[in-house]
């Protein structure tokens, strides 16, 4: 696994990240895994800056950049196209600022001698086997949103720097301190367009370095990438095809190949095992992540079309449009925002045209976000706390539940009173504590969903790296394409009369996109493949989350609810797949922890400093 670690103190330290290699410049800081190409060093001494992943600044760029590290200007070290970690000194004081998505997230735990921080938080757990927090884990399966607990990781001493904030040290204090605004200033849909395909543009580039590319041609959004790399290189296009998704990414995927120059297409045969849940029967075969990984849930699937990828070229990097569904479009609860600031109008009318895209009546639809409406993030999280109170509440589609802030998933009425009761005590501190918290449920919504999505792919980028030595590139995933995008308000992305509007904006008339493209309004879906696998699968599911389950052991889940699922599911009904996507990544996650020690990340050497 890749990952970056670093300490900070007046004294020395006794331990190495095991096959680390020092970072030029910094001091005590090293890289596990990553190339030497991809580790970027200016300046010296007090006054150095070192960037660590796929960042698009050169030397020069770099060189100039010291100046924002003596004015302390750390949200300028963010801008360059990419996806990278920075760390800069400047005197006494040592920055280290993650990505806006969470694919570089950012670890620290402090010790009487001084502090160690890391991207990794599984390595600072194993310095002395700091176990897993219950109470953490409980939030990451019931709420699904990682800034909820705010700095609280997984493990009970490392604490976690919250999306939009960089870790701050120096001789008088260690603190997570917020350098990205929680909301953007609204730009509009049109004018933000240009600013969106250039930020998009530069995040393909980045990659395109000389390795071999190939990409998802799917939807719009893989298909936007590919189509932007193959302008400057051949690109081995592939598209996973099933005859039980009855969609037309295949029909469209063709099409677009046989127009765009320098996309060769493949299509990815699915074969009988090409499910979801496939192989959790063996969890040896699947790579290790450092937080639980909802694509161990797909991994099949990604297999296949990385295994397709490595029998037409070498080694190289595959583009995939995670996270554009994220920042193109926003999901219908930004209704709750209309309503709240008296858009009364809009709200209706865009209430009406999701209404009949659902079968369903605008007073449906408006009362479900009435409640967000006249609520904040605070008094979400105490009505919470009061819920889980409660006796768990009777199932039902998450769709059908009100908007909220932060939605409380059904993998909470799983857990056992106990449990539900120390996350209550949790919620209510959060609650009591948060500062800053954004206006609009949107704008919340938003940062939490791109930092899970961040997550999963860093999860699959190491799945990849390590099956198949592919590097997986997320360009969405770019701070960058982030801003670029979020600028926009959510019902100008969300429109339910247009689909994905400012993509269409961006790329109309440029000659990028085929113009059939542009004006698709298809999405595939994988629900079929999920039930098949469900169906399928469910005596491993069963036995992996039955009596020997870690999370049944910790109280984080019941095995009779989770059956309950698994019978609904082989009948075709509505299940909830997404807390049972949750419950197994995490059941996956604490049995491969079983085998992480502190030999698996550090070796203890004598007066490591000197």
């Amino acid at each position: 696994m890749r990952w970056s670690a670093g300490w900070y103190g007046g004294s020395g330290h006794d331990r190495l990240p095991r096959k680390g290699w020092p970072v030029p410049g910094l001091g005590a800081a090293w890289t596990v895994g990553w190339p030497a190409g991809q580790v970027q060093t200016a300046g010296s001494g007090s006054l150095v800056l070192t960037v660590i992943g796929d960042c698009g600044a050169d030397d020069q760029q770099l060189a100039r950049a010291l100046e924002w590290v003596r004015a302390k200007d750390w949200r300028a070290l963010t801008r360059w196209p990419g996806s990278y970690l920075s760390v800069a000194r400047s005197g006494e004081t040592l920055a280290v600022i993650g990505d806006l998505a969470g694919q570089h997230p950012v670890y620290w735990r402090t010790e009487t001698a001084g502090t160690w921080w890391s991207t990794s938080a599984g390595a600072l757990a194993a310095l002395d086997g700091t176990p897993v927090d219950p109470t953490a884990l409980a939030a990451h399966l019931a709420l699904g949103q990682p800034d909820v607990l705010g700095q609280r990781s997984l493990f009970r001493t490392v604490r976690r720097v919250p999306t939009g904030h960089l870790l701050l040290i120096g001789p008088e204090q260690t603190a997570a301190v917020r350098y990205e605004p929680a909301e953007c200033e609204p730009v509009h849909l049109c004018d933000a367009a240009p600013t969106v395909r250039a930020a998009l543009a530069e995040a393909v580039a980045v990659r395109l370095d000389g390795r071999p590319v190939s990409a998802d041609l799917a939807g719009l959004d893989s298909t936007a990438l590919a189509c932007l790399a193959a302008r400057t290189t051949p690109v081995a296009a592939v598209t996973f095809a099933d005859a039980r998704l009855r969609d037309d990414d295949l029909a469209y995927a063709l099409r677009t190949a046989a127009t765009v120059p320098n996309l060769r297409h493949h299509t990815v045969t699915a074969s009988p095992q090409s499910l979801y849940y496939a192989g959790l029967d063996d969890l040896s075969s699947l790579a290790a992540t450092d937080a639980p990984n909802a694509y161990v849930v797909t991994a099949s699937i990604k297999r296949a079309v990385l295994d397709t990828v490595a029998g037409q070229q070498a080694q190289g990097v595959h583009l995939t449009g995670a996270a554009g569904d994220a920042v193109l479009s926003a999901p219908s609860s930004y209704l709750a925002d209309l309503l709240r600031t008296r858009q009364y109008r809009r709200a209706f009318q865009h209430a009406q045209t999701h209404a009949r895209l659902r079968h369903t009546s605008v007073w449906t639809v408006l009362h479900r976000a009435r409640s967000a409406s006249r609520t904040d993030l605070p008094g979400t999280w105490r009505h919470l706390a009061a819920v889980l109170r409660q006796a768990p509440r009777e199932w039902m589609p998450q769709a059908q539940r009100p908007i909220a802030w932060t939605p409380l998933l059904a993998t909470a009425d799983w857990m056992s009173p106990d449990v539900r009761g120390q996350l209550a005590h949790a919620l209510d501190t959060a609650a009591g504590h948060s500062v800053g918290a954004p206006r609009l449920l949107a704008a919340w919504a938003d940062r939490q969903d791109l930092a899970r999505l961040g997550a999963n792919t860093a999860g699959w980028r190491e799945i990849a790296r390590a099956e198949h030595g592919t590097e997986i590139a997320a360009p969405f995933l770019d701070n960058e394409v982030i801003r670029a995008c979020l600028t926009v308000p959510a019902d100008e992305r969300g429109a339910p009369d247009r689909y994905k509007p400012l993509l269409s904006e961006a790329f109309t008339g440029t000659g990028v996109l085929p113009d059939f493209v542009l004006s698709r309004v298809t999405k595939g879906g994988f629900n079929a493949l999920a039930y098949a696998g469900l169906t399928r699968h469910a005596p491993v599911l069963a036995d992996l989350l039955g009596a020997s389950s870690r999370l049944v052991a910790a109280g984080l889940a019941s095995p009779a609810p989770v059956a309950a699922m698994l019978v609904r599911a082989a009948a075709g009904q509505p299940t909830a797949q997404g807390a049972l996507h949750l419950a197994v990544a995490a059941e996956v996650w604490l049995r491969q922890r079983e085998a992480v020690n502190a030999r698996s990340w550090w070796e203890v050497r004598a007066r490591a400093a000197a």
